[in-house]
């Protein structure tokens, strides 16, 4: 449960200097995007005018970095087994513009079947399921997870379990087949 933090009664006589030591002291924990930083400073009754100067300096002296920001958002998603999908959507939840989003999801380079086939065999382990209830709730695990429907295929698909790829063909090899 979050807890409600009672406004600074200092707060609304506030100057530029402590709503700037207020902002870097959130920074030194994490990056912030920048509205979502801005939210916080109101939250904890700065006055928003001063909040918004405050946060445009610091982004002009790039210690607030939007880019930086969502670069290190969608690492740290990726690698907790979240897809493009919910990545796009928290980053817009935080005021993160599209074009920030799709550029950062598309220079991190990451294989987002293999994520999503990861995700799956970390929470439901083994081979991909063969019957159809079992795939199905796999698919909305991987569904609420973020990732598309042709991921999803990737990751239930036959090639999902490589424990199982590289294991011999139990029928032989098909000698019949010409490419």
């Amino acid at each position: 449960m979050r807890r409600l933090r009672k406004p600074d009664p200092d707060a609304a006589e506030a100057d530029e200097r402590t709503v700037r030591t207020a902002a870097l002291a959130l920074l030194a924990a994490r990056d912030y995007a920048r509205r979502e930083l801005t939210a916080r400073l109101v939250r904890r009754g700065y006055p928003e005018p001063l909040v918004e100067a405050v946060v445009e300096q610091l982004a002009a002296e790039r210690l607030q970095n939007e880019g930086r920001f969502v670069e290190q958002f969608v690492t740290q998603h990726a690698g907790r087994g979240h897809g493009p999908i919910r990545i796009r959507m928290e980053l817009r939840e935080r005021g993160v513009a599209d074009a920030a989003c799709e550029d950062a999801l598309a220079a991190s380079g990451v294989d987002w079947s293999a994520i999503a086939r990861q995700a799956r065999q970390r929470r439901f382990g083994g081979p991909p399921p063969r019957d159809f209830r079992q795939r199905a709730k796999q698919a909305r695990f991987l569904q609420y997870r973020g990732f598309s429907a042709d991921q999803i295929r990737v990751a239930l698909g036959p090639g999902a379990d490589p424990a199982v790829d590289t294991a011999a063909d139990p029928a032989g090899p098909d000698d019949d087949f010409e490419p």
